[in-house]
């Protein structure tokens, strides 16, 4: 059957939408729902790529063989989600070759959470309770609600993958929450600075976006306030089931987690450290977002030499 003719508009395109149409290729696409699309799949492609190598230390380093191989089949199916993602971009009409092998660091959209090292298992545990569950609500939203067809039929897959991350990095978040001494409070130093990256990972407040595209062509259904929300319902009550300290409760009257910070603050990456006195404007935070990470910069030549590749291969064969 031959593929729909795009509306005459943006706007009726997305009325259609509205209405229930899912757009199966790019000759039904306005040039606006193709900008919409591409975006956050070039985001999602980069912030999969880069959680390879920002893993891969920690996971030889994991407490027992069957938590390495754990990690090591996290960071293959990473690397796969990513794969998926840029077949999409392909399909759109990007450049993969050009998209993966001729971008500066300073051109990749992770998340600055994607672009730290991280120090011990106990961080990478908590980075998966919280960035993989972020990653997984980000998803979990456009798997229900995208109105691009391939994306979603593509997102089963996925979707299964990333809640067995959780469950891993769940598991070994009780498992070590629950030691005395040194290793909880390793955790909750991973928490200390984890938990506002993971705020981070949703954007700017909804009363500061000023691009609504992805809502209106139906990429995604639910807000970024929104998202925030969803994500702080599971790693809130995970981090209080365990006695470990996090700056956020649940409001009953008025049925929302609140922080207990004003939000956004500044931080230092040297120290992992948030100043919770040093409120800033999300200016600022887009400033070091555009700056990078410590480890973005060998984070990319990793990726686009190869080195994480022959890694986790040599390591899992």
């Amino acid at each position: 059957m031959a593929a729909k003719s795009p509306p005459e508009s943006e706007e009726k395109l997305q009325r259609q939408i509205q209405n229930g149409r899912m757009i199966e290729s790019v000759a039904e696409m306005t040039p606006g729902y193709r900008d919409a699309v591409v975006t956050p799949l070039k985001v999602n492609a980069d912030i999969e790529l880069m959680s390879a190598p920002a893993l891969f230390e920690q996971a030889m380093n994991a407490p027992s063989l069957d938590a390495r191989n754990a990690e090591l089949s996290t960071i293959q199916d990473e690397v796969g989600h990513s794969y998926i993602s840029l077949r999409l971009l392909r399909n759109l009409g990007v450049d993969i070759d050009e998209y993966l092998y001729e971008r500066e660091p300073e051109e990749w959209r992770s998340a600055y959470a994607f672009e730290m090292y991280l120090d011990d298992f106990a961080e990478q545990t908590v980075f998966h309770a919280f960035l993989d569950r972020g990653g997984l609500v980000l998803l979990s939203d456009i798997y229900e609600n995208t109105s691009y067809a391939p994306w979603k039929r593509a997102l089963l897959k996925v979707e299964k993958e990333e809640q067995f991350h959780i469950r891993h990095g769940e598991t070994w978040f009780r498992r070590l929450a629950n030691k005395n001494g040194t290793t909880k409070r390793k955790v909750q130093d991973a928490v200390d600075w984890l938990f506002p990256m993971g705020l981070e990972l949703f954007g700017f407040p909804d009363d500061l976006k000023t691009r609504t595209e992805q809502l209106d062509y139906g990429i995604k259904g639910l807000s970024n306030d929104e998202l925030r929300q969803e994500w702080m319902s599971h790693v809130v009550p995970l981090c209080e089931e365990h006695d470990i300290d996090v700056p956020a409760h649940y409001d009953a009257d008025a049925d929302e987690y609140v922080l207990e910070f004003d939000f956004p603050v500044a931080f230092t990456d040297e120290e992992k450290r948030w100043h919770f006195d040093d409120p800033v404007s999300w200016d600022d935070v887009l400033d070091r977002w555009r700056s990078g990470g410590p480890a973005r910069d060998d984070f990319v030549e990793m990726i686009q030499t190869g080195d994480i590749y022959d890694g986790v291969i040599g390591h899992g064969a």
